[in-house]
Order: structure tokens, then C-alpha cells, then sequence
């Protein structure tokens, strides 16, 4: 049986399932929508997301921790409230898409 060939991957560069967890993140319409959302308005609270987009608290805030998950945006207390903005990943993967 021959043994498969890994890729080497030099320092400071992403694996392909580092990758892959990034694109599976912004795989949905809706996630696409939050990240123009956030990165119109740094700090958003997840109310303030169901209101913009006029959907479900639950689907969004699942569709939120999938995005957080995949390193596209980052989640911060404020209070009683929880604030999202986007991570410097978010933010490449937002200049693609708008590039795209």
C-alpha cells in the first residue's frame, strides 16, 4: 500500500482543515448576511441582528456560533449584553466575498 504524501506547510500558513473550517463558516447565506451586518455595525448585539435581518433569535444566534466556531467573528460581553465584531479572518474572508 502506498503511504499518502502529506503537504508541508511552512509557519504562519493555514492547514487545508483551518481552511475548510473557514469556508464551511460563510457556506450560508444567512452567515454572509451577519458578517455584512457586523462589519457595518462593530458591536452588534444579537437582538439588533434579528431585527435587521427579520428572522428567528434562535437561527440567527445558531448561525452566529457557527460563525464564532469557524473564527469569523468574535463574541464580547458588554454588560448584560453579548457583542460581536468581526476577526481579522472575518475581515479577509468579507473583502473576498465582496471582491468575489
Amino acid at each position: 500500500m502506498l503511504a499518502k504524501k502529506r503537504i508541508r506547510i511552512n509557519p504562519g500558513e493555514k492547514t487545508p482543515k483551518q481552511m475548510e473550517r473557514h469556508l464551511k463558516g460563510v457556506a450560508n447565506h444567512r452567515r454572509i448576511e451577519i458578517l455584512f451586518i457586523i462589519a457595518e455595525n462593530s458591536g452588534i448585539a444579537l437582538d439588533s441582528i434579528c431585527g435587521i435581518m427579520k428572522g428567528n433569535v434562535k437561527t440567527i444566534s445558531e448561525h452566529t456560533k457557527k460563525l464564532v466556531q469557524s473564527g469569523l467573528i468574535n463574541k464580547f460581553r458588554r454588560g448584560r449584553v453579548v457583542g460581536h465584531s468581526l476577526s481579522p479572518y472575518g475581515k479577509r474572508f468579507l473583502k473576498f466575498i465582496k471582491t468575489f
